[in-house]
């Protein structure tokens, strides 16, 4: 009986796990990345300019720091099931709408609203994640993100010789389809712990570390996330800029598996810091080696930290035990995605290669964030 039981549990929490796989590859690795290998379709066919593509990644940015605000203003809203499902049925009907819509206004307004709901999932879905499952389970769930990364860029590197960006768009709206329908029976987050203010770990100094690094990561991290696919195709022939996207999502599906396994060998300070400087590393190699190799090379540095980074930055929050954690450091997070583009935006005028090694800098500070991070860590949760 006890056997029978352990098994059931199991099997349940494996069922969760891809659950949230599933709402978190809709959410982020569909919802906001796929435009990520489609900008430079829609550049060379709708007459989409850099400078055009960039204000419609920031409109997206915009909405999902909305959407994780929700999270972090309403926690009751952040655990909503009915909100959660909404935003997922918003997102694919965002997807779907982009090849019929006409001209940056519209365009703009969609990507606003995908990202909104890109930002309601994400909180939903990674507090779920992360406060239902244990070991190595969570690692499964942000896997989603990778997965979902891969089955974008594949699409578009196969469309690129038998379709265009709008054939692109509606085969994404599909894809994320399917993918709502697999995550619409995620269980929403636990309620949170009835621990007074009191009561509650004095770990604001830690926070704050944590908080100030991961807002600098999102800064840094979409500027690659948005111009990796076209910088790399400016220097390359053919479809390498899409070829290396896939890599990207193929490289960040074990990725947060194996980060979460380390986390059970190593520090999480240690960690993270480590993951960033390997990923600055990774988004200057294409700005400052061009080539095919470098390309490659880039793509799965990149791939795979950049979700471990997430993983391993959101579960030191959660481990803090600090307020509303996933929510602020989403938040941050989203905050720092809107500033990227913008940031590298009068550079764009010389070319995508600029703004990558400026995206590289801006993960380095991060990483240097981190590292203060380590002093006087409580490693064994805090008291």
């Amino acid at each position: 009986m006890v056997a029978t039981t352990n098994g059931s549990a199991l099997r349940a929490d494996w069922q969760h796990a891809a659950r949230g796989a599933s709402a978190l590859a809709v959410g982020m690795g569909v919802g906001r990345f796929a435009y990520t290998p489609i900008l430079p379709l829609m550049t060379a066919q709708a007459g989409l300019t850099a400078s055009a593509g960039a204000s419609l990644a920031t409109a997206n940015y915009v909405g999902n720091l909305a959407g994780a605000l929700v999270g972090m203003l309403a926690p009751r809203l952040g655990r909503s099931v009915v909100l959660h499902r909404a935003a997922l049925v918003l997102l694919v009907a965002t997807l779907a709408a982009m090849p019929c819509a006409t001209g940056v206004p519209w365009w703009f307004a969609l990507r606003l609203l995908a990202g909104a709901a890109s930002g309601v999932v994400f909180v939903f879905a990674a507090n779920s994640v992360l406060g239902h499952l244990r070991d190595h389970l969570p690692g499964w769930g942000f896997s989603g993100v990778g997965a979902g990364i891969a089955l974008s860029g594949a699409v578009v590197l196969v469309l690129r010789a038998a379709g265009n960006w709008r054939s692109a768009w509606i085969v994404m709206a599909v894809l994320g389809l399917v993918l709502a329908a697999a995550a619409w029976r995620l269980p929403p987050p636990p309620e949170p712990g009835g621990v007074v203010a009191a009561e509650r770990p004095r770990t604001h100094r830690w926070f704050s570390a944590l908080f100030v690094s991961y807002s600098l990561e999102g800064v840094g991290y979409i500027i690659a996330g948005t111009f990796l696919v076209a910088a790399i195709g400016q220097g390359s022939p053919g479809s390498l800029g899409a070829a290396a996207w896939v890599l990207v999502g193929l490289a960040a599906v074990p990725s947060s598996i194996g980060w979460a396994w380390l986390g059970r060998r190593w520090t999480r300070p240690g960690l993270l810091l480590a993951a960033l400087l390997v990923q600055a590393v990774g988004i200057a190699l294409p700005a400052l080696s061009g080539g095919v190799v470098a390309a490659l090379v880039a793509a799965v540095l990149f791939g795979a930290t950049f979700l471990g980074v997430s993983t391993v930055a959101l579960g030191t929050g959660t481990h803090l035990r600090f307020p509303r954690a996933v929510a602020l450091l989403t938040a941050g997070y989203s905050a720092g995605q809107i500033l990227g583009p913008l940031v590298v935006a009068p550079l764009l005028h010389h070319g995508y290669r600029p703004a990558l090694v400026l995206g590289a800098l801006i993960v380095f500070a991060s990483a240097v964030a981190a590292a203060l991070l380590r002093i006087g860590f409580p490693h064994e949760g805090p008291q």
